[in-house]
């Protein structure tokens, strides 16, 4: 008969062993290194899979909330590195690996170490925008601080020297991979920043993550932050990022970008001058327009001011005003002529000569009075007949009163 003292349920059993694994330090933050194999992709954004090797075998899974550390896509047989923690997932009694961030393997163990030391630079305040000097746009001095063979010194001399001519490219032939590396970048950016040059390019080639090391290590990193020259970052390829991308003052994705970057196009200056030369003509021809088309006005306002203008103003109104005279002058004259002209008309329809011309005498005694009756004449008296071509004398004869008809019967 088997005694029984303490009867645990299964959950508290569970429960239990969970507990044991939470107070164990080292299952709460490890790395571990495997083969992925039965990867599966949920549709709530987990993702469930197998970390093995040729001794065993351990469950795995990574919560949607953590997929940000996770630059690619898991698929069957790759080599990863996996950061996490192990823990018991009490209602199945089993244990299984949390991961966190995952990088293939090969890279891992220096990714861990470059994500942690970003971390530590970053709290610091070394990546701040506010600490970034304005790289200037013109200079007369370049410094490189790169190796003196390679693609890497080659490409920026060439794109310098193409960009602007003028420029002093000052080399410092550092080591930048393997052992010296780090105190030959540092030794390089201190002696350029001595110099004085204007702007610093920092960088090397490509290559993996282990040739690139040198510019992940702290003392590079803190060398760059403390140069008061602005510094360009430009290590190995576009998709390559080292810590120094984070505190230089300006990040290029290679050193050809970052001679572009440090050297201004001596053609886009000229293109600038040429059109600040243009606009600089217009202006000036738009001014003196201006000026030309004030001083117009002027001379303008002082011709119609000036007493010779005024005199010769003062001629044209009298001109003009004579002409006005004259023309009405000549208006009343003809009106008068006209008036004369219809008035001589009539009274030469009342003229004796016009009545003369008609047939008709005009009778006149020896005083030259008109005649006009019977009354006034006797017997014997002479009289003078008026007609239109002369006089005629003539001596009374016979008088007889009484009117006379045009037949001459009374």
């Amino acid at each position: 008969m088997i005694e029984i003292r303490n009867i645990y349920t299964v959950g508290q059993l569970n429960s239990y062993i969970r507990n044991m694994f939470t107070q164990d330090y080292l299952l709460r933050g490890l790395f571990v290194r495997g083969e992925v194999s039965n990867c599966k992709y949920h549709s709530s954004g987990h993702i469930y899979f197998t970390l093995k090797d040729s001794k065993g075998t351990i469950g795995c899974v990574m919560f949607a909330g953590s997929r940000a550390g996770l630059s690619f896509r898991m698929s069957e047989g790759q080599q990863v590195v996996a950061g996490g923690y192990v823990d018991v997932y009490e209602r199945d009694g089993k244990y299984q690996f949390y991961a966190k961030e995952i990088v293939l393997d090969g890279s891992g163990l220096l990714y861990e170490k470059f994500e942690r030391l970003k971390r530590e630079l970053e709290e610091q305040g070394m990546f701040s925008r506010e600490y970034k000097q304005p790289v200037p746009r013109f200079i007369r001095t370049l410094g490189v601080v790169t190796a003196d063979t390679g693609a890497a010194v080659r490409d920026i001399i060439q794109v310098a020297g193409r960009r602007n001519p003028y420029v002093q490219i000052i080399l410092y032939p550092a080591i930048v991979q393997g052992a010296g590396a780090v105190p030959s970048i540092v030794e390089g950016i201190h002696a350029l920043e001595a110099l004085g040059v204007d702007v610093m390019i920092v960088g090397r080639g490509g290559g993996s993550m282990e040739d690139l090391w040198a510019f992940n290590e702290r003392e590079v990193a803190q060398a760059v932050f403390d140069c008061a020259v602005p510094v360009i970052s430009a290590v190995g390829h576009e998709t390559d990022t080292t810590i120094i991308d984070f505190v230089a003052d300006l990040r290029a994705p290679t050193p050809s970008a970052a001679a572009e970057l440090a050297v201004t196009d001596i053609r886009e200056i000229l293109a600038q001058f040429s059109a600040y030369g243009d606009a600089l003509d217009r202006r000036m021809r738009n001014i003196i327009e201006e000026k030309r088309s004030q001083a117009g006005h002027w001379k303008l306002r002082l011709k119609i001011a000036s007493p010779e203008y005024r005199v010769s103003q003062k001629k044209m109104e009298m001109i003009s005003a004579e002409d006005r005279l004259q023309e009405r002058m000549r208006y009343l004259l003809e009106r008068r002529r006209h008036a004369l002209a219809l008035y001589a008309g009539r009274m030469k329809g009342l003229s004796p000569l016009e009545r003369l011309c008609g047939g008709y005498s005009y009778v006149e005694d020896e005083d030259g009075g008109n005649v006009r009756s019977v009354e006034q004449v006797h017997r014997g008296q002479a009289l003078r007949i008026v007609v239109s071509d002369g006089v005629i004398g003539a001596e009374v004869t016979e008088l007889k009163a009484g009117k006379q008809g045009m037949d001459g019967e009374e």
